[in-house]
């Protein structure tokens, strides 16, 4: 598995070359086609400046970084489209990123037509939703589908958002039910007296253990699995 010239080209477009340092939307120093001190030399200060040159360079040693350092992480064999495009996702959030991120798990798990679905959860920067990170991740997933020739032709394939559940389904509706059902037992409990009131309230506590237990499963399971 190698970064072929599509993917190569694809990092180039959506980093855009700077001759000049700045700091980026979360406040990193930049410089080239997107190279930080942490990817390595040179290391990036204020003021700054390389060729076009000088940068192309960079972003070749960069890339091959990036590659050899994420290989060892795909379980399964993947063609050079499939891998351009991860190196190009991996080269924009970071080794560590691309590591915990729920792309690798599919990947791995050979659920190859969830991989665009999960690039595109990653389309924020400093808490905020940034359009050319949206156009990367629908760019990155077109070439991981093998469907477009870039940079000679470029179609945004449409995203389509996870579906959220109903909200009788969710855990927060039940929470919210969970907790009208304890006002509406409390309140019949002090009404049907002292007789009545030792059996509501050992139904309402073996109520709310089951449904404590249930919200703890499902929220686990939505972070493992649906997770960025």
């Amino acid at each position: 598995m190698k970064v072929n010239s599509k993917g190569l080209a694809l990092i180039k477009h959506y980093e855009g070359f700077r001759a000049r340092a700045y700091r980026d939307p979360v406040g990193i120093w930049t410089i080239g086609y997107g190279h930080t001190s942490m990817a390595g030399h040179p290391q990036v200060k204020s003021g700054m400046v390389i060729s076009k040159q000088q940068a192309l360079d960079i972003l070749d040693k960069d890339v091959e970084k990036f590659a050899d350092q994420i290989r060892p992480l795909i379980k399964v064999k993947l063609n050079d489209d499939q891998f351009s495009a991860l190196v190009s996702f991996a080269y924009n959030v970071g080794v560590g990123g691309f590591k915990r991120s729920s792309v690798l798990r599919v990947v791995n798990a050979k659920r190859f037509d969830a991989v665009p679905t999960r690039l595109a959860l990653w389309v924020k920067a400093g808490g905020k939703t940034y359009r050319g990170l949206v156009k990367r991740r629908a760019a990155e997933a077109s070439l991981f589908l093998s469907r477009q020739s870039f940079p000679d032709k470029v179609t945004y394939p449409k995203i389509t958002p996870i579906d959220g559940k109903p909200m009788s389904q969710t855990t927060t509706g039940l929470a919210a039910i969970l907790s009208a059902l304890a006002g509406l037992f409390s309140a019949i409990s002090s009404a049907a007296g002292e007789k009545l009131a030792p059996a509501l309230t050992g139904f309402l506590f073996c109520l709310i253990v089951v449904a404590t237990i249930w919200i703890i499963k499902e929220r686990w399971l939505k972070s493992k699995h649906e997770g960025v």
